[in-house]
């Protein structure tokens, strides 16, 4: 079952529409970047389906690198650690998601820097990130994906 979401965000009328995004993309940057050096464990709440590699292991997703324009953030599920969300914010303040997956030995995996690039179009403490044209290019199936992160005062999820 596919679901759809409706977000409003309301911003002074004055601001042109780079400027909206800008104030957007910011300040869930800053938001993000204030969790830079925690640690967090979560838990699949709902559509968990056995076999699926992340039904029943402990997943952990760690705010390590927090640079001023790109945070890595690892996110180990039970002992696979070869998972790494890269967030990379442009000069135009668009911030682009990519799901690094790597070998024990460091090298890229087959199928690996797959992602979404954000609209600007959220919360301070949401953003969404729908599908890239590299992404529909290298995982078909996840043409229509849209990931996101959300922030709240004690966790991300």
């Amino acid at each position: 079952m596919k679901a759809l979401f409706c977000i409003l965000l309301f911003l002074p009328l004055h601001l042109t529409a780079q400027e909206k995004a800008q104030v957007s993309s910011e300040k869930f940057w800053e938001q993000l970047e204030a969790h830079c050096g925690n640690a967090y464990q979560g838990e699949i709440i709902a559509g968990a389906v056995e076999g699926d590699s992340f039904t029943g292991k402990k997943l952990v997703m760690h705010v390590r690198s927090c640079d001023t324009n790109e945070m890595r953030i690892p996110f180990f599920v039970g002992e696979d650690k070869s998972r790494t969300w890269v967030l990379k914010m442009n000069d135009e303040k668009i911030i682009s998601l990519k799901h690094d997956h790597r070998h024990k030995d460091g090298t890229e995996e087959d199928l690996t820097q797959y992602g979404g690039i954000s609209s600007n179009h959220g919360l301070a403490n949401l953003l969404m990130f729908p599908a890239d044209a590299h992404t529909s290019e290298i995982l078909p199936p996840a043409s229509t994906n849209i990931w996101w992160f959300t922030i709240d005062e004690t966790s991300l999820t």
